[in-house]
């Protein structure tokens, strides 16, 4: 494929096209006339070979293969939009954009609500958009990276891409106020035999895969995409949850529940901001991470729990 052949601007007709899954709606969108808009489409068959909008009765419906091209081209989309959106200079005080960041509830909780406070204070048009961490970040991290600003997420889930260190955390485990099973300590039985509420794909985390070392197999009996409902799932039960030590400081006053220390020396957390190369001269990112490296030096100066 020769890109240098190729007219970009089919990207962002294939993009509208694909989304509308209309002719006259896509042209709207992108500001091309009907006339324009349909000399895109067939310039976009014959370079596929493919219908790509199909008509079943009175609209259109997507052939097999506009079903692949749709999440590649939104993601070709954005990679562009961020591209052609980089500066050589960013002024935080007078700039107006929007920075997407994807985290779990537990790093917007820690982490996010201190960011935003800075940012609102040194950059009031500066929004802030973060979107939940997918199960899948693990089997497509790059894809991810090239349609978002930054991934928050600890070392040893992701490699191979730039980052920048923010804070440290530790593990501890959560369980019921009146637990009748478990006084003031835990043991390496303890959690083998009572029943686990995890946090998304559980083996992923490098805490997980510690048990597993240690002979110890967790019995998962529910299974959540928020760090900060586990809490509320233990309580009251026999349950069990491995969760950070900042986050459960924060949540003590929501659930009655116990912080326990793990019966065994547990990998630490080391919270990091991950972000695509493009994004590496930017300098509007570069002015992001600075803000994020800073929020993450006071955390460090404070105490886990």
């Amino acid at each position: 494929m020769n890109l240098a052949r190729l007219d970009l601007n089919l990207v962002v007709a294939l993009h509208a096209l694909l989304k509308e899954r209309n002719v006259t709606r896509a042209g709207q969108r992108i500001g091309l006339s009907q006339p324009a808009m349909s000399a895109a489409l067939a310039r976009l068959r014959r370079h596929f070979d493919d219908d790509l909008l199909a008509r079943v009765g009175g609209h259109y419906e997507l052939t097999a293969l506009a079903q692949v091209l749709l999440d590649r081209t939104s993601t070709a989309y954005d990679v562009l939009e961020r591209l052609f959106a980089s500066q050589a200079d960013f002024d935080p005080a007078t700039e107006s954009r929007e920075f997407k960041l994807v985290a779990s509830d537990y790093a917007v909780a820690v982490f996010g609500t201190e960011l935003a406070r800075v940012v609102h204070q040194e950059a009031p048009g500066i929004r802030l958009r973060f979107t939940q961490t997918s199960p899948t970040v693990v089997d497509d991290t790059a894809t991810l990276l090239s349609a978002t600003d930054g991934l928050l997420m600890p070392h040893g889930v992701i490699s191979g891409f730039p980052a920048t260190d923010l804070y440290q955390d530790r593990w501890v485990f959560l369980v019921a106020d009146d637990h009748p099973g478990v006084p003031d300590r835990l043991t390496r039985q303890d959690l083998a035999r009572l029943p686990w509420v995890t946090y998304q794909r559980t083996y992923d985390a490098p805490a997980v895969r510690q048990l597993g070392m240690l002979g110890i197999e967790p019995r998962v009996e529910v299974s959540v995409d928020s760090f900060q409902l586990l809490p509320l799932l233990v309580a009251g039960t026999r349950r069990i949850a491995l969760v950070q030590a900042r986050l459960a400081h924060l949540l003590m006053p929501i659930a009655p529940v116990r912080v326990l220390e793990p019966p065994y020396e547990a990998v630490p957390v080391q919270e990091a901001m991950w972000w695509h190369p493009v994004h590496t001269h930017d300098a509007s990112h570069i002015w992001l991470r600075e803000v994020a490296s800073r929020v993450g030096a006071r955390l460090r100066r404070t105490r886990e729990a």
